[in-house]
């Protein structure tokens, strides 16, 4: 099994190269709305890196992930399943000039899953009430291993072919997906009123309404839950509270201000939520290690290069 994933690993390293080159640092949008890679050329520390529903491989190199008490590796004999939006401290390591760090990622919806569910016979899996994390990692095997090289075999091909049969083989690495040991993680989050999809709705409007003031009992009498469950249930799946996480994304939204408009970080305080401005620089301080300012520039720096 081992020398079928490495001899289709090197595959998608070279149609990559080929097509786009490996010489690239950051991520790279392909052809396929759902498929990305991304690429680094040195180990990084660990920086906080955000999550949405999706299946992540490592193509070369590996990574360690920071999500709650131990960090975690995983490398090419592994994959990644994200069930929500998330937030994790992410490390590269084995990443050189020489052979740089690359991975794939492939989004898709809660959505999807259940259209795929819906169809199966859904008696094995024996839900239980316990909440797990919103990241799953398991081994590599070639069932799922072959249409995912499909799928990237297809950026070879016209946009007529990569339009009609894209969407076609996604759904198949869901049912692999679904059929696989991920399939119980999938079903707890895809489900309607499981107690991990009624937390995967809350973050969602978090997410959608993040420059609002946030009103966590709100937010549970809209799931129907208690405020205490709420709190428990949510730092659970995404390792942190719900103000956590609503502070995160508005960080998160506030870099993306800053690196594609040219506004004043007293601006972008306000667009995203704050009613400080000194407040909004030292928790972007926080988490990007530099101001705002000096945070924008570094990054505009690192794209040109």
């Amino acid at each position: 099994m081992k020398e079928f994933i490495n001899e289709n690993r090197l595959k998608l390293l070279d149609i990559i190269e080929k097509k786009y080159s490996l010489d690239i640092d950051g991520g790279l949008q392909t052809e396929i709305p759902a498929l990305d890679f991304y690429f680094s050329h040195k180990e990084t520390e660990f920086n906080t890196t955000a999550y949405e529903p999706s299946l992540c491989i490592i193509l070369q190199g590996s990574k360690a992930i920071d999500f709650g008490k131990d960090p975690l590796g995983y490398n090419i004999e592994k994959y990644l399943l994200s069930a929500a939006n998330l937030f994790a401290k992410v490390k590269i390591l084995d990443a050189t000039k020489e052979e740089p760090y690359v991975s794939l990622r492939i989004k898709f919806r809660l959505e999807d899953i259940y259209e795929v569910i819906k169809n199966l016979d859904n008696k094995k899996f024996q839900l239980s009430k316990k909440t797990e994390k919103g990241l799953f990692f398991d081994e590599l095997n070639e069932r799922l291993y072959d249409p995912v090289v499909r799928l990237v075999k297809l950026l070879e091909q016209p946009k007529e072919e990569i339009e009609f049969l894209s969407p076609m083989i996604i759904k198949e690495i869901l049912f692999i997906l679904i059929k696989d040991e991920s399939g119980y993680f999938l079903n707890k989050f895809a489900m309607e009123g499981t107690i991990s999809n009624k937390i995967v709705k809350v973050v969602s409007q978090i997410k959608d309404n993040f420059n609002e003031k946030l009103n966590v009992k709100e937010l549970a009498r809209l799931i129907d839950m208690s405020e205490s469950s709420l709190y428990e249930n949510f730092k659970t799946i995404t390792s942190m509270s719900p103000i956590q996480f609503q502070k995160k994304i508005r960080l998160e939204e506030a870099k993306l201000m800053l690196l594609n408009q040219n506004i004043e970080a007293s601006e972008v305080a306000f667009a995203v939520g704050y009613e400080s401005p000194s407040q909004f620089s030292r928790e972007y301080s926080r988490m990007y290690g530099m101001s705002p300012k000096a945070h924008a520039e570094y990054l505009r720096n690192q794209e040109s290069i």
